[in-house]
């Protein structure tokens, strides 16, 4: 089975997981996805340990899944192209990049 760990801007929250849960249902993928109920007040310790638990996501994965909607990859989704790929992961993007 495949592994993927979902990437994207939390602006796309309720996209990913639906594509998450599809990817599962119909492409028998096992998708990972990230921490989606951060507050906006959460303590930089906090924030940290969410952030490396994605990390380690990627880590397991075989690689990650890029939600790119519009076109749109912030810089934390750069960053975990980014490590993907220094770290042999397949990037898969939702949506063609140009």
């Amino acid at each position: 089975m495949k592994v993927l760990t979902i990437s994207g801007s939390m602006r796309f929250a309720k996209e990913m997981k639906i594509i998450a849960r599809k990817l599962e249902a119909e492409e028998g993928i096992c998708a990972l996805q990230p921490v989606y109920n951060k507050k906006k007040n959460e303590s930089v310790e906090t924030i940290g340990r969410i952030l490396a638990c994605h990390y380690k996501k990627i880590d397991l994965s075989d690689g990650i899944y890029v939600v790119n909607i519009g076109g749109y990859i912030g810089e934390a989704t750069k960053d975990e192209i980014l490590y993907a790929k220094r770290h042999g992961k397949e990037v898969i993007y939702h949506e063609p990049v140009v």
